[in-house]
């Protein structure tokens, strides 16, 4: 019979090897896929992955129960990705995109990409684009949360968003021409 979570986060609270174990098969798959939105490559994304799995193992006994643990885990591992951006000290990126293109995009085109292919045209993004997409697009913060998260302006954030949705719909345009 499986092992309940809590089950499990009571013998990780012991340092019990197989517990900790059944949680990284339990939810590396899953976490490592969030790491993949914030990274520039997937050695990246390992690398953000077992860094927030040290956090995780070392602050397990803060979770308390409350809301669901993969959720606690998430969280963890987008501020672990968050702290390696705010290393790089990013606070606006320019590229040749900086001019909205054509809003006249065909649905279709969307509907036909599958996740990894969002994400291939997510990790495109530039550095600061991306995380604040991530941020507001898929996690559900606002702009005033994401500008105190990297110590940005709360306009640089919508600045930075609204670029990276530039960017994204001119990839997604350029599909579009090589598909029709």
């Amino acid at each position: 019979m499986p092992m309940s979570d809590y089950d499990i986060i009571q013998g990780c609270l012991r340092e019990d090897p197989q517990c900790q174990r059944l949680v990284f098969e339990r939810y590396a798959g899953r976490l490592l896929t969030v790491c993949l939105r914030y990274a520039r490559h997937p050695a990246e994304a390992e690398d953000i992955l077992q860094e927030a799995f040290i956090k995780i193992f070392e602050h397990i006994g803060e979770f308390q129960f409350k809301g669901s643990f993969e959720g606690w885990m998430r969280r963890i591992v987008v501020n672990t990705a968050l702290k390696l951006y705010q290393r790089k000290q990013f606070t606006q990126e320019q590229t040749p995109l900086d001019q909205a293109p054509d809003p006249g995009e065909d649905p279709q085109v969307y509907a036909q990409l599958g996740e990894e292919e969002l994400l291939a045209l997510i990790a495109r993004l530039p550095d600061g684009y991306r995380v604040v997409f991530n941020l507001y697009a898929i996690e559900g913060f606002s702009h005033k949360e994401i500008g105190e998260m990297l110590g940005i302006q709360e306009s640089t954030s919508r600045s930075q968003l609204a670029k990276a949705r530039s960017f994204l719909q001119a990839q997604l345009k350029a599909i579009q021409r090589i598909a029709v």
